[in-house]
């Protein structure tokens, strides 16, 4: 059975789980934590997304993200594939780093957004790693308390929800963790209370549907993609399957992996399998051509023309 097509809207707030393949590490030591979290901090800055909240242990990391426009997918995708490279350029290894999929949970965040924050910042303590929170300093638990600076991590919405003031609120917010300490697993951040993708009530339920129905209906199909870009190019699919990295059908391949990494429900290795190539190079491929448009405006036009013009032709109107 096909996996479902992630719960996507702007303003969405998320849990999200990461563990290491095989339950191998993720991190293992300083100088690992820290690279993560300048990539975490530059897919804010890129992306528009919200952190509110991180803790990083060693085979596993937890956040609390709140996307923007742009959707969760291609922003754990972006996070997890440059952490890989670094971890194999570092330590001289090859293949994944990640178990598969990473785990996302939708929250209500006006219901569980606190308490989810000290759920993910107990973590160190339920795991016996420290007999303080203020002993691991790789969450953001420090920065809520205001001993650490972290202009990229968002605390004023939780903060806010304690008290006006900032100085009443932190000391609300240590109280508020400290009677959790004897808390132990709570299922529900990790299954949730509808087929294991969101925590609400019945209300937000009704409403996560909804959006969903609209967002599966609007889902594009790999050789929608592969049409309009064959179309664009003036070439056939025969030649932009076909072996070699003429151009311009390399070029065109690369547009097809990026208009894939824009559409939630599709995947990059059905569109490897489609053109018969290697994932990672047409990852890479991807890869290459979002920072080509960061820094040149005329292929930022372009490719948001691609991209538009897919939308247009293929998605299906609301019902």
């Amino acid at each position: 059975m096909p996996r479902k097509p992630r719960i996507h809207y702007p303003g969405a707030l998320y849990h999200v789980m990461l563990r290491g393949n095989g339950g191998q590490k993720v991190f293992v030591d300083s100088v690992d934590r820290s690279r993560f979290l300048l990539l975490l901090q530059q897919c804010v800055e890129r992306y528009h997304c919200r952190v509110h909240a991180y803790c990083l242990m060693d085979n596993h990391l937890h956040l609390a993200v709140q996307v923007a426009d742009v959707s969760l997918s291609k922003t754990m995708q972006s996070i997890g594939f440059r952490y890989t490279q670094y971890m194999n350029r570092r330590y001289k290894t090859a293949g994944h780093l990640f178990q598969g999929r990473f785990k996302a949970l939708l929250i209500d965040a006006d219901s569980y957004l606190l308490e989810l924050v000290r759920y993910i910042h107990l973590n160190p303590m339920r795991a016996g790693m420290v007999k303080s929170l203020s002993d691991h300093p790789w969450s953001s638990h420090v920065a809520y308390l205001g001993r650490a600076n972290t202009p990229w991590l968002t605390t004023d919405w939780v903060l806010g929800c304690l008290d006006t003031d900032m100085d009443r609120a932190i000391e609300r917010y240590q109280l508020f963790v400290l009677d959790g300490f004897e808390e132990g697993h709570r299922k529900e951040f990790h299954c949730g209370t509808f087929e294991g993708r969101v925590l609400g009530d019945d209300s937000f339920i009704e409403d996560v549907c909804s959006r969903t129905e609209t967002r599966v209906a609007a889902t594009l199909t790999i050789d929608d993609i592969l049409e309009i870009v064959c179309k664009r190019y003036g070439i056939s699919l025969a030649e932009l399957i076909a072996p070699g990295r003429q151009q311009p059908f390399a070029e065109a391949r690369a547009v097809s992996a990026w208009l894939v990494r824009q559409c939630d429900g599709l995947e990059l290795k059905a569109l490897a399998d489609r053109l018969n190539r290697e994932l990672s190079g047409l990852s890479h491929a991807a890869s290459r051509l979002e920072q080509r448009m960061t820094d040149d405006v005329g292929w930022r036009e372009r490719l948001t023309g691609f991209k538009a013009v897919c939308f247009s032709q293929f998605v299906k109107p609301d019902p």
